[in-house]
């Protein structure tokens, strides 16, 4: 893809401390991201709360915010510094749920601030378990049979049609957080219960078991431009579950 001549400044987010499903790779990734952006010319503003990271090193980024990542913090660096373009994809789940803060609340837009790496759209239908459950409907795959709650009743009545085990998922979540396999009634009550305050939308999908069926998957990277390319394919040594 040929450099952007419309941007010349870019506000990077990092991903703050390590926790499960949120490690190392963000920094790594991260620290490649704002050298890449350098050698073509931009300007980096990095904001990370953690300082024991490579992509807080100094010198790295033009200039580095270690601040708490909240929306409030982030638009203030925005306010400060002016940034063309917000890169929230390097961050993990937290610099994601910043950046569609920010979009929700029109911050981006008060600022001429324009969302890269991925869309707003993008970032929901991928995040939103049901937007994504009703794209790949759209697209003729299928999927395990379940139901999306928002409340411990309307999950009751899922589970009485999937029965157990049954899986429970969290939406704008990332590496299983807050999510957890039901094996009865009250196992699903304290899964459900930590599942909806997790979820920032409040919002868990409620799947049938598929554990003990293999698993495969396919590592794909797509653009906007429709360019794919496949990185790998594995199967699982271990089942589902």
């Amino acid at each position: 893809m040929p450099r952007r001549s419309d941007l010349e400044s870019i506000l990077v987010l990092g991903s703050g401390p390590i926790v499960i499903g949120q490690a190392c790779e963000f920094d790594y990734s991260g620290t490649q991201a704002v050298r890449a952006l350098k050698e073509e010319g931009y300007r980096v503003v990095l904001v990370n709360s953690n300082p024991a990271t490579i992509m807080t090193d100094p010198g790295l980024a033009d200039r580095t915010y270690i601040e708490p990542l909240t929306p409030d913090w982030v638009e203030r660096v925005i306010e400060r510094e002016k940034p063309d373009a917000l890169l929230p994809t390097m961050g993990g789940q937290t610099a994601l749920n910043i950046a569609m803060d920010l979009d929700r609340d029109g911050v981006l837009e008060k600022h001429g601030v324009e969302l890269i790496g991925a869309n707003a759209r993008s970032i929901r239908m991928a995040e939103d378990r049901e937007e994504f459950a009703a794209a790949m409907v759209r697209i003729g795959l299928e999927l395990p049979h379940g139901g999306f709650a928002r409340t411990m009743d309307e999950a009751m009545t899922i589970v009485e049609e999937t029965g157990y085990p049954a899986i429970i998922r969290p939406s704008f979540t990332l590496g299983g957080t807050g999510g957890g396999i039901a094996y009865n009634a009250d196992e699903f009550k304290v899964a459900v219960t930590r599942g909806l305050d997790t979820s920032p939308i409040t919002e868990v999908l409620i799947d049938r078991s598929v554990i003990g069926w293999k698993e495969y998957e396919l590592e794909v990277v797509r653009d906007a431009s429709d360019n794919v390319i496949i990185v790998c394919s594995i199967e699982n040594f271990d089942p589902m579950g």
